[in-house]
């Protein structure tokens, strides 16, 4: 296996970074990378303190620089040692420049900053988490978005995965024999965007019967029961027609997937909706 070091140097938290690397890297599993991280560069001294480290092990620069001189310093250094360098923003940042017709700021750690935005995620992370599962269901009316569906549908990481996008998610399962909360009703009625999703009965069963063996419940149970799980399936596809709820089979999406499928899916109702005002 190929070895290579590679050398993450930023002047903010390195964050966007190390995920760009990451996207990039998974795409080479036959090297081995040892990663170097260089965070929070805000001179051209600093940086020079830093190159002095970086000989020990030479490789791969990969950087998130906005200041010109602290990238030169970078830059005619990795020329220098014959060095492979990468700009990840510059080219995007140059781009988008001139698409708008303005200049960057050229400011590090813009994207940290604790502005309306980020409290919006945190507050709608707190309310997932408060909303998960139907824990909560008298107050659905501040959801942005609300997920029903039967046990084992991947409600709950999506609506993770959608809170920290800034959407406030709450799921509500459908349990055979038990009502829906009545506030679910009251939901539709105000237009509130209501997404059904649904699963194959096999991988259902699979995954139910995986929890259970990580409950350490051995008995067989009506939750595994093929037939009865094919019931509940057929149900909550019956509901969802009826209240005339958008559908997602998360059979063989992940996560990431079934949540863009959700925004992208929230968007056109958003605009149907302002239409019709």
């Amino acid at each position: 296996m190929k070895k290579i070091h590679l050398h993450l140097v930023s002047d903010s938290t390195g964050d966007t970074l190390e995920q760009v690397a990451k996207a990039a890297l998974a795409q080479f599993p036959g090297i081995e990378t040892v990663k170097h991280y260089w965070p929070m560069i805000r001179t051209a001294r600093h940086m020079a303190r830093i190159i002095a480290e970086m000989e020990e092990n030479p490789g791969v620069v990969m950087f998130t620089l906005v200041d010109h001189e602290i990238e030169k310093v970078l830059v005619d250094s990795c020329k220098k040692h014959g060095w492979r360098y990468i700009s990840v923003l510059h080219g995007i940042i140059r781009e988008l420049g001139r698409h708008v017709g303005e200049k960057p700021s050229e400011r590090p750690g813009l994207q940290h900053q604790m502005d309306d935005e980020y409290f919006d995620r945190i507050d709608a992370i707190q309310y997932t988490l408060a909303h998960d599962d139907g824990q909560i269901a008298d107050n659905l009316m501040d959801a942005d978005i609300i997920l029903v569906g039967v046990s084992r549908t991947s409600k709950t990481p999506t609506c993770i995965y959608l809170a920290n996008r800034g959407y406030r998610a709450a799921n509500i399962p459908i349990v055979p024999g038990l009502p829906l909360p009545q506030d679910l009703e009251r939901a539709k009625a105000e237009g509130k965007f209501i997404v059904g999703l649904v699963n194959s009965v096999d991988r259902l069963v699979q995954i139910r019967r995986n929890r259970l063996l990580t409950l350490k419940e051995t008995k067989t149970t009506d939750y595994v029961d093929e037939d009865l799980v094919k019931e509940e399936v057929k149900e909550s596809r019956r509901l969802f027609t009826k209240m005339g709820w958008p559908v997602i089979d998360v059979t063989r999406r992940s996560i990431e997937e079934t949540s863009v499928a959700i925004i992208n899916l929230k968007n056109k109702y958003d605009e149907e909706m302002a239409a019709k005002k």
